[in-house]
């Protein structure tokens, strides 16, 4: 990922944080009612969740620049997503309903470069996730 871009997702990101609340629940509602198969991979306590997000994102987005120093935390999420009963299709499907919020939410400031930004972050961290999750090895010794 170019240095810039990474620059781009984390100046917009700052726009985010105060309407974290907002992203969080417009994610979840945007992603249920594209995809309402994926809602029993999610626990009821939506707005629980909503944060949750929001705070993994936050985690990512300010580590961007330097991805290898939260490997082992991206690995840990991908296992447990694994578990929960993610495969990887999904994570387009989350991709789409991401990008979705945010040009929802940031309106005429998330424009069409930034909007890559975001895309590429997405797919970085996506395309991370799905080969830690397909590695029995790892998923193993990350249970114990």
């Amino acid at each position: 990922m170019k240095p810039a871009m990474i620059v781009q997702v984390q100046r917009s990101f700052k726009d985010v944080a105060p309407i974290a609340d907002a992203i969080g629940t417009t994610f979840y509602d945007r992603l249920f009612e594209v995809h309402p198969d994926l809602r029993p991979l999610f626990p009821d306590d939506i707005p629980a969740q909503a944060k949750k997000l929001v705070q993994t994102l936050a985690m990512i987005v300010n580590s961007l620049h330097r991805l290898d120093a939260i490997h082992p935390e991206i690995e840990a999420l991908a296992c447990r997503h694994k578990d929960y009963g993610v495969v990887d299709d999904h994570y387009t499907m989350v991709g789409e309903a991401l990008i979705w919020t945010l040009e929802h939410h940031l309106g005429k400031a998330f424009t069409p470069q930034i909007k890559l930004a975001w895309q590429t972050a997405y797919n970085v961290l996506a395309d991370l996730m799905i080969y830690a999750a397909n590695q029995p090895t790892l998923r193993l010794r990350l249970r114990r």
